[in-house]
């Protein structure tokens, strides 16, 4: 039997550090008075055009053809939008202990976000699980959340998460419509962007990064930083750790018991435990203000984490025997070419 391996290196996204070096950057030179105003609207006008992008990427064809496989897709948004929140609601109990009441809104937030796209199908895919499928079911959850996180932070964070019908209204405007134009241009601008995925994939980023350095500018102005300590965020650590391990548990086992095959499960898994950076903080920035900055932290931080543990498990789910069996009878016939032992002939 082959030892069990520790991987060489843990995967650190090199993204995450530009987000790091971002919010250094905005601790060191926050921007303040019209410098503010002006990176707010940026930051709202690059969100707004990273969703048209989204709404333009995604095949109205591969949307209709996935509703097929409904039982897989409405698992996904269960496990994303209520056994997520329901974990939420249980931390609860760890404010003051653990965790401040801000932080503890953070991870709340946290729990209501749709589900990640991009990385989902890398570690589907990785991983030899339907990645179809896991595309359909990141889309689902991303169109979903634009509408059900605005009502999940209204009904479990409400006056203290700063949702408003107003809120709601901006989220629809800044997310959602967008979306619907992309859809609607996909038939002239579709190929455009295809063949420019790369370029526009830079856009994506900054845009991110633009949301981040506007939100924590905002929180260093305000002052709320010196509201957490060291021990507060390695607890926070922690409890993120065990929502991540329940989840991706619940995941696989639950979807075993719903008799799902392999390759669904691993599209289960990866898509159903995993929250995404790129919704949540715009969706945090029009919330939660100028408190976004502590708000979105916890979602910065179960985003390495679910994508340094999720790379480990694709990996290992890639030299199951059964994905290495599947993968040997899918492959075709090896040909004798150069070996001098042709097939004989009858």
């Amino acid at each position: 039997m082959k030892r069990l391996r520790r991987p060489s290196r843990m995967p650190i996204d090199p993204y995450i550090l530009l987000l790091l070096a971002t919010v250094g950057v905005a601790a060191l030179l926050p921007a303040r008075g019209a410098a503010a105003d002006v990176a707010s609207g940026a930051s709202t006008a690059a969100i707004a055009f990273l969703f048209f992008l989204y709404g333009a990427r995604l095949s109205t064809r591969e949307a209709v053809e996935g509703l097929r496989h409904w039982r897989l897709h409405v698992t996904v948004l269960v496990c994303t939008f209520a056994i997520f929140p329901l974990l939420g609601l249980a931390a609860r109990g760890l404010v003051p202990v653990l965790l401040t009441h801000p932080l503890y809104q953070g991870l709340l937030f946290l729990t209501l976000v749709p589900s990640t796209i991009q990385s989902s199908i890398a570690f589907t895919s990785i991983a030899r699980g339907n990645v179809p499928a896991a595309i359909c079911a990141g889309s689902f959850s991303s169109l979903a959340g634009i509408v059900v996180t605005p009502l999940l932070a209204a009904a479990l964070l409400g006056g203290s998460g700063g949702f408003s019908a107003d809120s709601l209204v901006k989220i629809v405007l800044q997310l959602l419509v967008p979306f619907v134009a992309g859809q609607v241009l996909r038939r002239w601008i579709g190929g455009f962007v295809t063949r420019h995925k790369k370029v526009l994939g830079y856009v994506d980023r900054g845009s991110i990064l633009l949301v981040v350095y506007t939100a924590f500018s905002e929180g260093m102005v305000q002052g709320i930083w010196h509201q957490v300590s060291p021990l507060r965020l390695g607890a926070l650590l922690v409890v993120e750790a065990v929502v991540l391990a329940v989840m991706l548990a619940l995941t696989w086992y639950g979807s075993k018991a719903l008799h799902f095959g392999r390759e669904d499960r691993i599209a289960i898994q990866f898509a159903g435990s995993k929250k995404s950076l790129a919704s949540g903080l715009p969706m945090a920035s029009v919330l939660f203000g100028a408190h976004a900055s502590l708000a979105v932290l916890p979602l910065m931080l179960f985003h390495q984490m679910q994508l340094m543990v999720c790379a480990v498990i694709a990996k290992r789910r890639a030299h199951d025997p059964e994905a290495v069996a599947a993968s040997a009878s899918a492959a075709p016939p090896r040909t004798a070419v150069g070996t001098g032992q042709g097939p004989r002939p009858r």
